[in-house]
């Protein structure tokens, strides 16, 4: 009897969503091609007074979640779509995939040609052009409402009509908090499940015994 093969586990993509804030609708979602093999996370803490502060009665507060970032660089290549024949790579090469990433840092053809008419019919208070909320997300704990700060593309290879059949891509992104959206926003609810979320999972941490310290207890 032959053994059963084994079955390969399924890999959950990295990716990014665009929301409608309004209305919740998911604009668009897009997968990355290759999950990056590193992905880099910093914090700034929003202490009251910032650092150096010289008001002792502040020292222990916090204005408000830390400023959290991540970094990833992601790999885009044709060589599996060609090899099946994809019409649109063979055609464009991965030129619409380095679109749609570098289409998040632009407001749309639609809305700068309103908001140029709306300037020409005088109107004085033009609002800046709303963009879609931005969800970067990695895995189905870490959903997080973000803003695209910085992006870079290294294009290596190309085919004969010049179009680019591989690429990296480098990605910074900034988490936008109730701080920054506040609490009534629809993205300030998701960055509040996003906070709830670390909280739940470092609760299942037990807390180490002042031992393991070398303590015999946590001095009060």
């Amino acid at each position: 009897m032959t053994a059963s093969p084994a079955i390969a586990p399924r890999i959950l993509k990295g990716g990014i969503a665009l929301v409608d804030p309004g209305t919740g609708r998911v604009v668009r979602i897009i997968a990355l091609q290759y999950n990056p093999e590193t992905l880099s996370r910093s914090f700034q803490a929003q202490a009251v007074g910032g650092e150096g502060g010289t008001d002792r009665s502040q020292a222990l507060r916090l204005k408000g979640p830390p400023i959290e970032t991540y970094t990833l660089d992601a790999e885009v290549d044709a060589v599996d779509q060609l090899d099946v024949g994809d019409a649109l790579v063979g055609r464009f090469g991965i030129q619409p995939h380095l679109s749609a990433l570098e289409l998040l840092l632009y407001p749309s053809s639609a809305q700068l040609r309103e908001h140029h008419a709306a300037a020409a019919r005088g109107e004085l208070q033009v609002a800046p052009v709303e963009s879609p909320l931005t969800l970067f997300i990695w895995s189905t704990s870490r959903v997080a409402p973000v803003r695209v700060t910085d992006f870079s593309v290294n294009e290596e290879f190309f085919d004969t009509r010049l179009n680019p059949i591989r690429a990296k891509v480098s990605l910074g992104m900034r988490v936008l908090s109730v701080s920054d959206l506040g609490h009534d926003h629809r993205g300030g609810s998701l960055y509040l499940r996003y906070q709830q979320e670390k909280e739940r999972l470092a609760a299942a941490v037990p807390s180490a015994s002042p031992a393991v310290l070398g303590l015999r207890e946590v001095p009060t």
